[in-house]
């Protein structure tokens, strides 16, 4: 291109060469320098101390590990089984009672084991079983955070394998010797056992309740059939069992149990065992349960009450024993008999259970019947159902009024009255007056015990029935007088025999000795009780409205020809009936109700119970001559009243408070 006029021509421009970076202060290039070679340094200590750490942690595991191994227990006793001692009892006429020991069937091989039961236990115990080495890290870690976040223990991470290896191996005691040996042994298992095999041995061993060991024997226990033959709801309830054998024994509380069983089947449907469809129908699948033959000469009930008491008296770990008992077999045939012909009556009238014990004046159990079949329910109401004595529970009223200073034939008013609200009637709704303390005992006047209550304090009601053995709560509410807290047959029929033993405490027992294999005693009962709770002048009075009760008042239909006495008792709405009465001889405590509390068609204490009541002493004190009532010697006999003996209700009628604000019986 032609260059324009008059400019200059332009030179091509240089860049300047960039001036050389001066070199950093050599103070910085030392410290770099230094850095470098320090991080080096550093990082290989670090390496090196961490090796030598973990060289140390390896050598101490090892050491730990083989200084546990050094003490484990004897694996060799994979394949055996301890037979656990035998347990004899014998009656007081020294005839076989019961024999008892633990329940072991036939091992199953690996593949005699049902597919299904084989799930349920593996869905709720250890899902990972086939997948995990002996022990589950996730488990360990779920448990981990489950019982932090619960403040306690409320789960557990063990495999099956472990269980294994602590129950046949080591003890149940938590220490870090007996988890570390337990964690060496479960690795030993599984090295050594497939884990079909490792599932067949635990299934083999597991305690599941009611002295059964081994599904097995578990199978035959509650259900009467082969392993082989369990459906799935019957998989499911014995599966259930391994959290904790007693509580979810099906033949303790079958709703508990298949409550429990519920769970295993969702475990079993999270698992991919079985689909919903099968849950639900194996949840509500029938369950019949093995009827459970009862001792040899009856009375499973007193047979189980017993059994629980020998390890109190000698420890466990005695061996085999043999247990002398209280228990009369002529005696409890007579209370079977008198049971049964009962509830055969109270059936009709809308009551499913009755109770009854007797015992010697000084408290040995001569007679237990604990409900209307043992082979359907284990479950004792003679020492384990808690039920409203009602009008029974005047006594403890009656007896601290009279040692307030109350005579039998003081008289109190039988009116209406109101207490913070709360007004008690009488049966039949009418009031008599003027009555004495016999009258109104007699015809268990509502008005009067809570009165008489009012009048002496509820503090001293609530001592005097601590003091002749009442354990469980007495709430201190106007109502006490007429029976709302709730008693056991057992303490009941021992308040009422301090009476009968002359005002001296007793203390119900079943265990006169206890003699090992050998023969040598190892307990001997020697006679024991509190000694006295009552006065001579107190137990006579008392003794004599007792006998008021049954010769002219609620009690008539408890007459048996000779010397008794004794109370009824009626719990609001008909809902518990009872007699408890004594002769010279023998007290005995009649209950008839409902275990789920739900109301009879009238049955008080005066009609059945005291029919039961009678019927039994009739037959125990057959042969036995007739004798007065045991009056302390010492102590005056309270006039009789003069007023004439009030007419007797029908023992079919209501005994309770006809006013829905009645909280608990009139008779």
């Amino acid at each position: 291109m032609a260059r324009e006029p008059g400019k200059a021509k332009r030179k091509p421009s240089r860049a300047k060469p960039a001036a050389p970076k001066a070199a950093p202060p050599l103070r910085r290039r030392w410290g770099r320098r230094w850095g470098r070679r320090w991080g080096r340094r550093w990082g290989q200590a670090l390496l090196k101390w961490l090796a030598v750490a973990t060289i140390w942690l390896v050598v101490a595991i090892g050491g730990l590990a083989a200084w546990y191994a050094y003490d484990l227990p004897d694996v060799s006793r994979l394949g055996e089984r301890q037979r656990a001692p035998s347990l004899t009892l014998r009656a007081a006429d020294g005839s076989l009672l019961a024999r008892s020991g633990d329940l072991y069937a036939a091992p199953l091989r690996a593949d005699q084991i049902p597919p299904v039961l084989a799930q349920a236990v593996i869905a709720i115990e250890d899902r990972r079983f086939y997948s995990h080495f002996g022990l589950d890290p996730l488990a360990l870690l779920r448990a981990t955070v489950a019982n932090l976040r619960a403040g306690g223990v409320v789960q557990g991470g063990s495999t099956l394998t472990q269980q294994l290896a602590k129950n046949v191996f080591l003890t149940p005691a938590r220490t870090f010797k007996r988890k570390a040996q337990e964690v060496l042994l479960a690795l030993w298992l599984e090295r050594k056992f497939s884990k079909d095999q490792i599932l067949a041995i635990y299934l083999n061993r597991v305690y599941l309740g009611a002295g059964a060991y081994g599904v097995a024997a578990a199978a035959r226990r509650y259900f009467g059939k082969s392993a082989r033959d369990l459906t799935l709801a019957e998989a499911a309830i014995i599966a259930g069992l391994l959290k904790a054998p007693s509580r979810y024994a099906p033949t303790r509380d079958l709703a508990r149990s298949r409550a429990r069983a519920r769970q295993v089947l969702a475990a079993m449907v999270a698992a991919g065992f079985i689909t919903e469809a099968e849950a639900e129908r194996a949840a509500k699948a029938p369950v019949r349960l093995a009827r459970v033959r009862g001792g040899e000469r009856g009375g499973r009930y007193f047979v189980d009450w017993a059994r629980d008491r020998v390890a109190g008296f000698v420890g466990s770990g005695a061996g085999d024993l043999i247990v002398e008992t209280t228990l009369e077999p002529s005696l409890q045939a007579a209370a079977e008999a008198a049971v049964a012909k009962g509830l055969a009556q109270a059936r009709k009238r809308g009551a499913g259970q009755a109770a009854l014990v007797a015992i010697t004046p000084d408290g040995a159990v001569r007679a237990m019947v604990g409900g209307r079949d043992y082979g359907q329910s284990q479950f004792n109401r003679v020492v384990q159902a808690r039920r409203q004595p009602g009008s029974a529970f005047k006594l403890f009223v009656y007896l601290a009024a009279l040692e307030a200073g109350v005579s039998p034939d003081d008289t109190v008013a039988d009116a209406p009255l109101t207490i913070d609200g709360w007004s008690p009637r009488n049966f039949n709704g009418r009031y008599a007056g003027r009555v004495t303390v016999r009258d109104a005992f007699a015809r268990s006047l509502n008005t009067v015990a809570v009165r008489l209550s009012e009048r002496v304090g509820r503090a001293r009601v609530i001592a005097m029935a601590r003091r002749l053995g009442l354990t469980g709560t007495l709430p201190s509410t106007p109502s006490l007088a007429l029976g709302t807290a709730e008693v056991t047959p057992l303490e009941l029929v021992a308040a009422y025999a301090t009476l009968a033993n002359r005002g001296l405490g007793v203390w119900p027992h079943a265990i006169t000795a206890i003699r090992d294999g050998d023969g040598r005693v190892l307990y001997r009962r020697r006679g024991s009780g509190p000694g006295r709770v009552l006065t001579p002048a107190t137990t006579r009075a008392m003794i004599d409205m007792l006998a008021t009760v049954v010769a002219r008042g609620t009690g008539k239909a408890a007459a048996i020809g000779r010397p008794a006495a004794g109370k009824t008792g009626t719990s609001q709405a008909f809902r518990d009936a009872w007699f408890v009465g004594f002769s010279r001889d023998l007290v005995a405590a009649v209950w008839v109700g409902n275990d789920d509390g739900a109301p009879t068609k009238g049955i008080t204490g005066g009609g059945i119970p005291a029919r039961v009541w009678a019927r039994f002493m009739k037959t125990a004190l057959a042969g036995v001559p007739p004798h007065p009532l045991a009056l302390p010697a010492d102590a005056p006999i309270p006039a009789p009243a003069s007023a004439p003996a009030p007419p007797s209700p029908s023992p079919t009628k209501a005994e309770t408070s006809s006013s829905s604000r009645d909280e608990t019986s009139a008779r």
